[in-house]
């Protein structure tokens, strides 16, 4: 090849060399890493489609390998069964046979600690109505004003898809296991509240405990201590049916929302508590 014509390839070819590089432009920023969740547990905290309301999926970056629901060791002089709620640790507890357990992460408000002990789920409710305390009025009225008169139930609702209704002796302790609107509190102390759980996990609770259920609420050291008599002032008063006063003018349709949480409250129970786990892949 006559020198010329060497020369003049190689700027050509240099030139082309040259283009590649720079249409290839920064190099992509190396995405976050995530922690890996086994595609089974993926499908338990799925979104639930077949509510009266949406239930959403729970974002895989508020699921801690200790806060999913698992079966576990659990020794226990307490019968299969019962509910025993630490929450200290920030568990709860359903007994099973053979020393075992399933168990459930909670968050735990301020009124999850008024009360140690032993009570009983005298009421199961779905997507239950809930309404401020007069405390809770006087202390934040521009938050908790509108809902003087109740919130319907709903995926707005800070009770969640599901809530039990501990009493003890006949009468109310005013202490509920219930679901909750924020899944990144599970596992945490946060500022009000009894026991909220994550909205898959209060409804897989809720299908396999019957009313009647016994519950052992433990204390600081895991032990049972003889109730507190003072009430929780930060749950709520969870008041059913239609409720006195004027409701909201919030753009809702608070009687088409309270029906469809009571028929979904009134709805037959399913069979309470199985002997093995669900469709866990447990």
């Amino acid at each position: 090849m006559p020198r010329p014509l060497r020369l003049t390839t190689l700027i050509a070819l240099a030139s082309a060399l040259g283009a590649c590089s720079t249409s290839q432009g920064a190099p992509a920023p190396v995405a976050e890493a995530r922690p890996q969740i086994a595609p089974e547990v993926l499908r338990r905290y799925a979104a639930v489609t077949d509510e009266p309301f949406p239930v959403e999926a729970v974002d895989p970056r508020d699921l801690k390998a200790r806060n999913v629901r698992q079966l576990v060791n659990y020794p226990s002089k307490e019968p299969p069964g019962t509910l025993v709620v630490d929450p200290y640790r920030r568990f709860l507890y359903l007994v099973m046979e053979g020393g075992k357990a399933m168990r459930y992460a909670v968050g735990v408000g301020k009124a999850g600690f008024e009360f140690t002990g032993e009570a009983t789920v005298a009421r199961k409710a779905s997507w239950p109505r809930w309404t401020p305390t007069p405390d809770m009025l006087r202390r934040d009225p521009e938050r908790n004003g509108r809902w003087a008169g109740g919130m319907p139930g709903g995926d707005r609702n800070p009770l969640g898809a599901r809530a039990l209704y501990l009493f003890k002796d006949g009468k109310d302790t005013l202490y509920r296991i219930h679901g909750t609107t924020e899944p990144w509190s599970i596992g945490e102390a946060v500022s009000s509240g009894c026991i909220r759980m994550l909205n898959q996990d209060v409804i897989d609770l809720h299908r396999r405990v019957p009313t009647g259920t016994k519950v052992v609420v433990l204390g600081s050291r895991g032990t049972v201590h003889a109730p507190r008599p003072k009430a929780p002032e930060t749950t709520g008063s969870l008041r059913y049916g239609a409720s006195a006063g004027l409701m909201p003018d919030d753009g809702l349709d608070h009687a088409g929302l309270d029906n469809r949480s009571r028929n979904a409250s009134e709805a037959p129970e399913p069979p309470a508590y199985d002997r093995e786990a669900d469709d866990d892949g447990l």
